[in-house]
């Protein structure tokens, strides 16, 4: 679990709260960064820098809550831990319905908070993994003249190669030329892998119009 490259970030208003949850963690050989607010760790936030987030659930201001639906639109879907001194039934729904890894009630428990962690770490890994590639593909999309995505766009809309000239206008001949450019730079070797690209960076298919 002590991985140097990521950190816990704990926000919480109780200077004590976050001694205890800091401690806890720091003993497990984890990185710890601490903010008493959701405004000075979204003035800090570095968007590259892994980890995940140990939360208080009531915050003057910026609540727990409302940080996490911050984060949401800003796409920055960093694993969050809750934690809140009482049991909370709505707030744990809408938390774990956004997403979040675990609802924990202070004082909370050492091994389940350890384990969230854990569980958060690796979350936080795949989703980075899954970013990486997506970015990756985007920028082989971005390398597609206008002739050749209006192809991939009628490809994974499952139209044929004969179907895709009537559709365009141009011949099959050109069709095959541009379809296997955009496989090349796609750095497809397969349909089902084109069109999983497409899908990852929500590349809609053509509409199929009826003549």
């Amino acid at each position: 679990m002590s991985d140097e490259r990521q950190t816990v970030f704990i926000i919480d208003d109780d200077p004590s709260a976050r001694r205890g949850l800091s401690n806890i963690i720091e003993a497990a050989g984890i990185n710890v960064e601490t903010y008493g607010s959701g405004l000075d760790f979204l003035s800090q936030l570095q968007a590259d820098k892994p980890g995940c987030i140990v939360l208080d659930v009531k915050m003057p201001g910026l609540s727990g809550l409302d940080l996490q639906k911050e984060l949401m639109m800003a796409k920055r879907e960093m694993p969050i831990i809750f934690v809140s001194g009482f049991s909370e039934i709505p707030d744990a729904a809408l938390a774990m319905k956004r997403g979040a890894v675990d609802f924990l009630t202070k004082p909370v428990d050492r091994d389940r908070l350890l384990k969230a962690v854990s569980e958060s770490f690796k979350l936080d890994h795949e989703n980075r993994m899954v970013l990486t590639k997506k970015q990756i593909i985007q920028k082989r999309l971005d390398s597609l003249t206008k002739r050749e995505y209006s192809i991939l766009e009628h490809v994974i809309s499952g139209m044929l190669n004969k179907q895709i000239a009537y559709e365009l206008g141009i011949t099959e001949i050109t069709v095959k030329i541009h379809r296997g450019r955009v496989m090349k730079k796609m750095c497809a070797t397969s349909l089902a892998e084109l069109i999983h690209f497409a899908e990852l960076v929500s590349v809609q298919p053509a509409e199929i119009e009826d003549k």
